[in-house]
Formats: structure tokens, C-alpha cells, sequence
């Protein structure tokens, strides 16, 4: 079967996506706080946090899936990890590369910036670091069932990879997987998991022996807004501290993206969508042994 690809299906998303940049509350700064917590660890209560104190934070399930930037995130994820699978060759981000992605239109980054944290601590020396972390069998449980196997397991992953690259533009499964192969310094699933317990560790002693303890907080979920609005100086509000991202809505939340994604699709015609699905499948499943 011959499958025909639109000429430009992305150029609408793209318009779309440019229209509706975030503008920052300051200007020439850079980021001022990021958070070094990764998925699974509170981050999108955190984010809700840092907005409710005055804050433009980035968090992947706070942004539309249009505006989020997966391809800038994919190059970040080539250029700090060459050894990912399908990673191209790429100069190490500097300064003006995380402007782009983040510094410019945000004060604080949570998740998908979290992998990056110790490239963003020297690129923004003057940032303030929050850090959180679980134990690790408790969060690993979380990561593996919420994150890592929706990304590398499931073939509709792999389908809704499809679907965003080749319908609009968004290489968001694609980037995910070089992050997570290349942060945790793996060429498959199998590596991942053995490689996860010291990743984990060493990311955390990592990131507090490279900040000055005075730019540093050690945030427990739970201590609420005293220790938080200490560290940034800030008003402590007169609302009760936000708890989000149970796995129940974290599943509704991913649910309710897919049906975008599959909007989309059927808009610009189901033969294609079954063709690069069945390519991707295939291809996403011989990287993940």
C-alpha cells in the first residue's frame, strides 16, 4: 500500500505553537530557580506551588502538548548524551541554547528539565536549586509504572510517537526516549533498569555538591509553604499548599493528550496513521530489548 504524507501538516501546530509562547515577568535573568526532583517526585504539585508564588514555571502536563518544546528538548537531549540511541551529532548546549528552551520565557523548570539539572546549574550559577527526592524503591515503582513503560513499552507509544512527529512536528516520544536512555546512560530497557538505583543516587549527590548551600533547599513533600517561601524570601499565602499529579490524573491527564493526538491523525487521514504506526512499533520495540 502506498501511503501519501500531507506536503506541510505541521505548519498550522506551528503557527499555533509561536502564537502562544509564554512571556516571562523579567527580562535578560534566566531561569531563577530549577527544581532538581525528578518525574514522580511531586513535581507538578511543585510547579503549582512556584506559580502560586509568582513564578512562570515550566511543567510538560502544565503546557498545552503543542507548546512544549520537544524539539528543542530533543536536540538538548543529543547534545548532552551523544551515546543515546539515534542521537545526531551536536555541539554541547551553551548559555544562549538553554535561553532558548527555557531562560527566556520562564523563572523556574520542573520536570522535563530535572534530567538537566547539572547542566542548567552551570549554565544559571546564580539560580536557586530545590531539591526533592524519595526513596528509591518507593519512587522507582512510581517512574517505572507512570513514566518508563509508557515510553519504552507500550506499542502505543510508539503509535502516538508516530502520530505527533510526522502530523505535528512534535518529536515528544522520540526526545523522551534519548532522554531517558541517556540519562541513565543505557542503549536499551534492560540497561536502564540495571543502571537505575546508581543514576539515582549519583544524580542527587551531584546536584548538592554543585550548589552553594546557601542557593540549595532539601524540600520533603509535605512541609507545605513555611521552608519554601523562606528560601525564596517570599509572603507565605493564605492558601492551602497544591497536591496534584496522583496517578489516577496523571493517567487521565496522558489519556486526554493521546485524544489530541488521535484527533489530529484522523483529520489528516487514518491509512497514514496506520502505516507510520506500524513502522514505529517496529522500530521502537528493537530499541527497548
Amino acid at each position: 500500500m502506498l501511503f501519501i504524507l500531507p506536503v506541510n501538516p505541521t505548519s498550522t501546530f506551528r503557527q499555533l505553537r509561536m502564537a502562544s509562547q509564554p512571556k516571562k515577568s523579567h527580562q535578560g535573568d534566566g531561569l531563577l530557580l530549577i527544581h532538581a526532583g525528578l518525574f514522580r517526585t511531586g513535581t507538578k504539585s511543585m510547579a503549582r506551588a512556584y506559580q502560586m508564588l509568582g513564578l512562570k514555571t515550566h511543567h510538560g502536563l502544565l503546557e498545552k502538548v503543542t507548546d512544549s518544546p520537544w524539539v528543542q528538548l530533543e536536540q538538548a537531549a543529543e547534545a548532552t548524551w551523544p551515546s543515546a540511541p539515534g542521537a545526531r551529532p551536536r555541539a554541547p548546549f551553551t548559555r544562549a541554547d538553554w535561553d532558548e528552551l527555557w531562560g527566556n520565557n520562564y523563572d523556574a523548570v520542573t520536570d522535563l528539565a530535572s534530567p538537566f539539572a547539572l547542566e542548567l546549574i552551570r549554565a544559571y550559577p546564580n539560580a536557586k536549586v530545590v531539591v526533592v527526592q524519595r526513596d528509591f524503591e518507593r519512587w522507582w515503582t512510581s517512574f517505572q509504572s507512570q513514566i518508563l513503560d509508557k515510553v519504552m513499552l507500550q506499542p502505543m507509544a510508539a503509535i502516538n510517537g508516530a502520530i505527533a512527529l510526522y502530523f505535528m512536528g512534535l518529536p515528544a516520544v522520540q526526545a523522551m526516549r534519548k532522554i531517558h536512555f541517556g540519562f541513565f546512560g543505557a542503549q536499551s530497557r534492560k540497561e536502564i533498569l540495571a543502571n537505575a538505583k546508581d543514576v539515582y543516587e549519583t544524580y542527587y549527590r551531584s546536584v548538592r555538591a554543585a550548589v552553594p548551600p546557601e542557593q540549595l533547599l532539601e524540600y520533603q513533600m509535605g512541609d507545605g509553604w513555611g521552608p519554601l517561601c523562606a528560601f525564596l524570601d517570599v509572603a507565605v499565602p493564605d492558601i492551602p499548599f497544591p497536591r496534584e499529579n496522583e496517578s489516577d490524573a496523571h493517567d487521565k491527564e496522558l489519556k486526554a493528550r493521546q485524544g489530541l493526538l488521535w484527533t489530529a491523525a484522523i483529520k489528516f487521514g487514518a491509512p497514514v496513521v496506520l502505516g507510520l504506526a506500524a513502522i514505529w512499533v517496529g522500530f521502537a520495540f528493537s530499541q527497548t530489548a
